[in-house]
């Protein structure tokens, strides 16, 4: 179930609503977290980038999943951290379906230079956070760490699969002091890369080619949501279920 995190009462006296219905009171309602949970799931890019390791998303990113997403990443509701972090607590949790848990490191996917700033707050990075906390009171031993930099690069939202792949090709690296840090304290760990949306999946394999040019292989990607994709003419569909569910570091 979806941690709400913030006191009703306090929601309601700042005057907020829920961004789901509209109610007064909390950002998001028990009957609004009830909706978006629970639905987790394995899914695939379509046309998926070569090598991309397996991916799982909480749901698709329409209705209310996208009001969630982008009333936390572009209208500054803060609280909403929290049943993020649960929703992608949950893919963390299907994505290792069947497979030993922890330690596991949660990597965010890095915000674009200036967007952190512009926002006033790093979107990705507080929702792995919260992730992290909550695979914890799940029983897991999880960490949220931020092992990836991005050069600049440039506005993604009008590109195609094709215009993301070469917008954003060799564009990441790995801090290695961080890095080295993490590989003192956990000689074997679940690496699991983390993102708001998953999309087209360039994104998401950028960041899993710097980390393998590292050595640091992942087990998957874990997102809140992922879009609906038209298939191909060969019928391809962006929901398969994946056969493989990567491998440790």
């Amino acid at each position: 179930m979806i941690r709400i995190g913030v006191d009703p009462l306090l929601d309601l006296l700042a005057g907020s609503s829920c961004v789901g219905c509209r109610r007064p009171g909390r950002q998001l309602c028990p009957a609004c977290a009830t909706a978006v949970s629970g639905r987790a799931r394995a899914v695939r890019p379509t046309p998926c980038p070569p090598g991309l390791a397996p991916c799982c998303a909480a749901g698709e990113y329409s209705g209310m999943l996208r009001a969630l997403v982008l009333g936390h990443k572009e209208h500054h509701r803060l609280p909403l951290r929290a049943p993020l972090g649960s929703l992608l607590a949950d893919a963390v949790l299907v994505l290792l379906a069947g497979d030993a848990i922890g330690p596991v490191v949660l990597v965010p996917v890095p915000s674009r230079p200036g967007s952190a700033l512009r926002r006033g707050h790093d979107p990705t990075w507080d929702i792995t956070r919260s992730a992290a906390r909550e695979l914890g009171r799940r029983g897991a031993r999880a960490s949220a760490h931020r092992l990836l930099r991005v050069g600049r690069v440039g506005d993604q939202r009008e590109l195609d699969a094709a215009g993301r792949a070469a917008n954003l090709r060799d564009a990441m690296s790995v801090d290695g002091p961080r890095l080295a840090r993490l590989a003192r304290r956990h000689e074997r760990a679940v690496i699991v890369l983390c993102d708001d949306v998953l999309t087209t999946g360039s994104t998401a394999r950028e960041a899993q080619r710097a980390l393998a040019a590292t050595g640091v292989g992942i087990a998957g990607v874990a997102v809140v949501a992922a879009t609906r994709r038209r298939a191909p003419p060969h019928g391809e569909t962006s929901g398969r279920l994946l056969s493989s569910m990567g491998r440790r570091v």
